[in-house]
């Protein structure tokens, strides 16, 4: 019998309950309906309904509650009831889809999804994807039910694309309306209320079912990775591990562990000592405890949940209170019970099976729960199409203990209407559900489902009650690859010696189809693999590699093909430096993961942008988000240079959500002095969408040195540039770059933060470190007093004499030293109106660092001192310089500066009513370009303003 469902829904709505004040039994409820087990039950406090969000009135009786799940409802809303209960919503999926579960933690203002109650004090997980979160003791429990965010099948085209939304209960934000009704939908009294986690559209329980099902991504679809475009290899990898959450905190959750490991009666778990012994007063109670076993393999463990049933009770409502306390929605027909302690393993009677059972002092009586079908020998299957592209949910099918894989796909496929002449074309896959977690294994055709699934039922009723069996078609399509992203190798190998060293550690059975591309600075490169089965041995065995004592980071990475994104859709691509902004980085990658495709956001701490770079190579148009400072930025910028040579799109626009301290890039383009919290996620990507684009000048700085660095004691060099063996280091800038007491207080601080990098996870106290190396400056000898006399400026090539200040600034945008503008406002002289697009760069200098204090709070300016397109300085002496805010100590040489052939494209934030600095004039993207020599603009006065 084949029943449809809508694919992709997290709620699946109930056509006919059917109403009862007593607990109802299974064969009251067909496949899609909720499967409650609703009791008549007074309240003594505030209750509400789940299904209406009103409060249940009266004295006595004044609504039901499910003994599993806790749904509360009003006696008139008991026959609109749509949301399932725990034990039937695993059974109304038709593509489990494993959650991404993020460490236990206390959550605020949200409710468990599995028991419905308030999680507060209480210790909690959640999905690092969706808005799923649970009890660490009801986990055992959870649903696999997260979003499909990697949907690509080969057979498809973009024409027969069809996204759905995907629902999910209760956790609104506050004043959520109803997008059918209009009235409010959330509730902060009860788990009320349901939301699409694509786009964000909300509704009634009983309203969603009037919307379109189709979902169109909401105010994020111009942004948003299609999941039909992504595909990611069916494979055992935890979700976590694919998306980097792993990599950078320890597994809470072992994905091997049986379901049945920690059951009790609260979901922990129980030790032998523990609650052994019974109080006299429970003894006189007609209800009695006893602990329920689901199979061998919980007995081994000592795990067990426990009930509370009546001393009267008979067998077939022992058997319905087990199953409940499991979870499991099925036929108590199917069942018997057995005396753990009876040695005969006698199977317990119908007539008062509870007074029967045997006790030992000191130890509450225990029971095995058995699986026993009508037809030992014989029975049915559930079979799920997974990838065949037709309506069923599953198909039942005929099966004996001898049936084979091959047979039973025959059966499925006439059910389904499918060609079953080829069977080479298909395979059976055992899907073992296991909490919240998808585990998957491809069956041999010569195996009998049958006899293992009793097997599997002797172990643990559980574990039966989440397998299932899915017929897949086998990918057979050319030109599938799987790519691994391996980092932490030694830099500047040849490709030959990187081979090598894999092939030693991976052996040739799991030698790669083929390598590349490299990144030989940064010592990563990509491998790929043309059979994922082998992909994911070479990704688990190189991971538990290292060289040089670093261990290898690894990533299995998922692979877009770009023909299936809908004309117009610019992907965005997000970047986000979780140190910085203390856990602000953390939060925003959460929240971005769960606005958007997860896929599309990465976090920089596991490979830094390579690895997004990389899957998004063959996009032919899509946008970047950096979160983070403006050393973010510029790293971000440098990768691209790296890959965009070997992209579809070189030269992406990006956006910045500043993190840093400085942020001085995201000042000048609108988007602020700092994140603080205080907007929400989805106003930044809104603001993103309308962002405008614009082009950032990009200059190279070379360093000519007179001496070999090495021979000089105390030089530190920037390993953001390249070195060649002529002593000349390349590096390219995006800000400004500085010589003098500018860098000299920019290197100190870089020494610290480096001796303590924990203590420095705030803007306030970097600043306020900044400001106390200021004041040692101040009182301190003037080191570089004579600095007009060691530095010779040449602009344009002219010589430009220097007025006696301690340091000179090179400015590319008006925003230096977190805000502050140097080069001052607008007047009447001989230099252009400056900005960070006319192929000019500003010379200012600094007479030390009170003026330099000065300039930050906006007292006084820098010293005007030129303005050109080609600078030429001669250092005459070690001195301190910085590039971007990376600062070292340069012996004595030549620093040319130049316009580099690098261009980056930036987006700048619309005007709205935000309150900042002006650093920088308005401007709209201009597609000529500006003049590429320019006249050199000297100061006569030389003075400060």
């Amino acid at each position: 019998m084949a029943s449809s469902a809508r694919p992709n829904m997290g709620i699946r709505p109930s056509d006919d309950p059917s109403p009862t004040t007593e607990v109802v039994p299974f064969t009251d409820y067909e496949q899609g309906h909720h499967g409650h087990y609703f009791v008549k039950k007074t309240f003594h406090k505030p209750t509400y309904c789940h299904h209406c969000t009103d409060m249940l009135w009266g004295l006595i009786g004044q609504g039901y509650i499910c003994e599993v799940c806790n749904f509360v409802v009003h006696d008139r809303c008991l026959k609109t009831v749509v949301s399932p209960c725990s034990t039937n919503a695993i059974h109304v999926l038709k593509n489990p889809v494993p959650h991404c579960w993020t460490e236990p933690g206390h959550l605020k203002r949200k409710f468990c999804n599995v028991c419905r109650k308030r999680i507060e004090d209480s210790c909690a997980v959640r999905c690092e994807v969706c808005e799923y979160s649970v009890h660490v003791e009801c986990h055992d429990f959870s649903v696999a039910n997260c979003k499909e965010c990697a949907t690509y099948p080969t057979s498809r085209n973009l024409p027969s694309v069809t996204q759905f939304h995907h629902w999910r209960e209760g956790n609104l934000p506050g004043n959520s309306k109803c997008h059918f009704c209009k009235k409010t939908c959330w509730s902060a009294e009860c788990l009320s209320g349901i939301r699409c986690e694509w786009c964000n559209l909300m509704a009634h329980a009983t309203c969603y079912r009037n919307l379109p099902v189709e979902c169109n991504f909401g105010c994020m679809a111009s942004i948003m990775l299609p999941p039909s475009c992504v595909s990611i290899p069916r494979t055992d990898v935890p979700l976590e591990t694919i998306m980097g959450v792993q990599t950078r905190r320890r597994e809470t959750f072992s994905p091997a562990r049986s379901v049945s490991e920690e059951f009790s009666s609260s979901g922990d778990v129980k030790n032998k000592e523990y609650d052994d012994y019974s109080s006299p007063r429970e003894k006189d109670r007609e209800e009695e405890l006893i602990r329920v076993y689901d199979g061998n393999s919980s007995m081994k463990r000592s795990a067990y949940r426990t009930i509370s049933i009546s001393q009267k009770a008979m067998k077939e409502q022992v058997i319905g209170a087990a199953l409940r306390a499991f979870h499991i929605h099925d036929d108590p027909n199917n069942y018997y019970l057995i005396d753990v302690y009876d040695p005969n393993e006698k199977e317990l009677g119908d007539f008062l099976p509870v007074q029967s059972l045997t006790r030992r002092e000191g130890k509450r009586p225990a029971i095995f729960l058995r699986y026993r079908p009508p037809e030992p020998e014989k029975g049915s299957l559930k079979v799920y199409p997974g990838n065949l592209g037709v309506t069923e949910t599953y198909v039942t099918v005929s099966v004996t203990a001898d049936s084979s894989v091959e047979e039973i796909m025959v059966q499925a496929l006439e059910k389904l209407g499918l060609d079953s002449t080829n069977l080479n074309k298909f395979r059976l896959n055992e899907v073992s559900l296991d909490r919240g977690s998808v585990h998957e294994r491809i069956m041999d055709n010569q195996e009998c489902p049958w006899e293992l699934l009793r097997n599997i039922a002797r172990e643990s009723i559980r574990q039966m009650s989440l397998t299932r069996f899915y017929l897949q078609q086998k990918d057979e399509s050319p030109g599938i690859t799987v790519a691994l992203f391996i980092g932490n190798l030694p830099p500047n190998l040849s490709q030959r010696q990187y081979e090598k060293i894999l092939i030693d550690m991976l052996g040739k059975p799991y030698r790669f189809k083929q390598i590349g591309p490299i990144y030989y600075e940064y010592g990563s490169l990509i491998v790929s693999y043309d059979n994922a089965d082998i992909a994911v041995k070479a990704f688990y065995m190189l991971r538990e590699c290292s060289f040089d004592d670093k261990n290898l980071l690894v990533l299995l990475l998922p692979n877009i093909t770009p023909e299936m994104i809908p004309p117009g859709i610019r992907p965005l691509l997000v970047f986000v430096n979780v140190k910085s902004g203390g856990c602000q980085g953390l939060e925003l990658l959460s929240s971005f993961r769960k606005l958007l495709n997860p896929y599309q956001v990465y976090d920089l701490e596991n490979g830094g942008p390579l690895p997004g770079l990389y899957v998004f190579r063959r996009v032919k148009d899509y946008k970047i988000l950096v979160c983070g400072g403006d050393g973010t930025v510029g790293w971000t910028l440098q990768c691209l240079d790296n890959v965009g040579q070997d992209s579809e799109c070189s030269s992406p626009p990006c956006a910045i959500l500043p993190l840093g301290t400085g942020n001085d890039l995201a000042r000048v383009l609108r988007w602020g002095p700092g994140y603080t919290g205080g907007e929400e996620p989805l106003t930044l990507l809104k603001d993103v969408i309308d962002a405008e684009e614009i082009r950032l000048d990009r200059w190279t700085v070379v360093f000519h040195s007179d001496e070999k660095t090495d021979d000089k004691p105390g030089i530190v060099t920037n390993s953001s540039g390249s070195t060649s063996e002529d002593n000349t280091a390349i590096f390219v800038m995006n800000n400004y770059f500085g010589i003098g007491i500018d860098a000299d207080l920019c290197l100190d601080f870089h020494n610290a933060r480096e001796e303590n990098p924990n203590k420095f996870n705030s803007r306030l106290h970097n600043k306020g470190v900044y400001f106390k190396m200021g004041l040692r400056k101040m009182v301190g000898r003037k080191l570089w007093r004579d600095f007009n006399k060691e530095v010779r400026l040449e602009v344009d090539g002219k010589i430009v004499d220097l007025p006696p200040v301690e340091g000179i600034i090179i400015l590319n945008i008006l925003s230096w030293g977190s805000g502050a503008n140097p080069w001052g406002p607008e007047r009447e002289d001989q230099f252009l109106k400056p900005n960070h697009y006319d192929g000019m760069l500003e010379v200012v200098g600094v007479t030390g660092v009170v003026h330099m204090g000065q300039i930050q709070s906006g007292l006084r300016n820098g010293i005007r001192i030129a303005q050109g397109g080609h600078l030429r300085i001669r250092l005459n002496s070690e001195m301190p310089v910085q590039v971007d805010g990376e600062p070292w100590i340069q012996s004595t040489g030549e620093v040319v500066v130049l316009r580099s052939a690098l261009k980056a494209t930036m987006l700048k934030k619309a005007k709205s009513k935000i309150k900042r600095r002006n650093t920088e004039p308005s401007m709209l993207l201009s597609g000529t370009e500006p003049g590429a020599s320019a006249s050199i603009l000297v100061s006569q006065t030389a003075g400060p303003f």
